[in-house]
């Protein structure tokens, strides 16, 4: 999926094959250099913190709440004004913290290391996590998990 256009509320429009991925709204978009993006067979990702990540090739990537349900017969687009809770805007809030901590590191961006970087983060304020000190500590313990992972 690529990004086909930015809309003036802030909504993006993602450029698929299929009718079931419309317009994106009540998310967070963060532009990083597309090559920190892992190519993978699906950029889709539901993480288990309750949002979910778009990894578009082209560095776009859309953080946004896990919808309860899947609209596969949508056929694209369908507007949903409700308000995000807090909750979700937190989580939201701190998984973006955690890819700009890992971009500004250089790390490799998909699901499991945004995941780790996450579970990493829990114990600081969200804010906080883009303090150098801070940063470095989630990035080192996110990076060992991924160490260990591999070997």
């Amino acid at each position: 999926a690529e990004v086909q256009s930015i809309f003036s509320d802030g909504a993006v429009s993602l450029h698929t094959r299929s009718l079931k991925y419309g317009k994106l709204a009540q998310g967070v978009l963060v532009q990083v250099s597309p090559s920190l993006v892992k190519r993978q067979k699906t950029h889709f990702h539901d993480l288990p913190c309750g949002a979910s990540v778009i990894l578009g090739n082209n560095g776009f990537i859309w953080i946004y709440p896990t919808p309860e349900q899947k609209e596969e017969e949508a056929g694209g687009f369908t507007t949903n004004l409700e308000p995000v809770p807090l909750s979700d805007r937190e989580v939201i809030s701190r998984l973006r913290n955690c890819v700009v901590a890992l971009v500004t590191h250089k790390m490799m961006l998909f699901d499991t290391s945004i995941l780790y970087c996450y579970e990493a983060s829990l114990p600081h304020q969200i804010k906080d996590i883009l303090k150098p000190e801070v940063m470095e500590e989630i990035i080192l313990e996110a990076r060992q998990r991924l160490l260990d992972l591999q070997g």
